[in-house]
């Protein structure tokens, strides 16, 4: 009776290691975005605007935030803040299994050159182009000027 409970407990093993060296459904190894906390505050000058989000990733592959468009704006640009000084980043790392902040105070979207002035209430219709994951489409309300989010960043 032991050694069938022993070789039964091998070949119980065994079969779990299997397991889990199958091609289960879920790929860790690829980017896997989610957007969240996406709003833009109402502008207050004519020609500019900013934009914040969070990006996830929950897969095991970083990606990169590369460009932003948008029908509101002339161009959206993406700009880091480093030692307190605002610049224009080519782009942005979104760390595997990790976020991406866009923040008032860091980094921030630039919405230049707007066609129209988005109002509180409004949404506006952004993509983010990423280099692994093609394009997000994020719909980012538009908010009071002194909005500041409860959770998200």
């Amino acid at each position: 009776m032991r050694r069938f409970a022993a070789c039964a407990a091998t070949v119980l093993t065994g079969a779990l290691l299997l397991a889990g060296c199958g091609s289960g459904e879920t790929d860790d190894t690829a980017a896997d975005l989610s957007v969240s906390a996406a709003y833009m505050p109402q502008p207050v000058s004519d020609t500019m605007a900013a934009g914040f989000l969070t990006i996830a990733n929950d897969g095991g592959t970083k990606d990169e935030l590369t460009s932003v468009t948008s029908d509101v704006a002339g161009s959206v640009t993406v700009h880091e803040t480093v030692d307190g000084t605002m610049r224009e980043a080519g782009s942005l790392d979104v760390p595997a299994h990790g976020r991406l902040v866009l923040a008032s105070g860091g980094n921030h979207l630039m919405f230049e050159k707007l066609k129209r002035k988005p109002k509180q209430g409004e949404k506006v219709i952004v993509e983010l182009h990423f280099a692994e994951s093609g394009t997000v489409e994020v719909e980012m309300p538009v908010e009071a000027a002194t909005y500041t989010p409860k959770t998200g960043h």
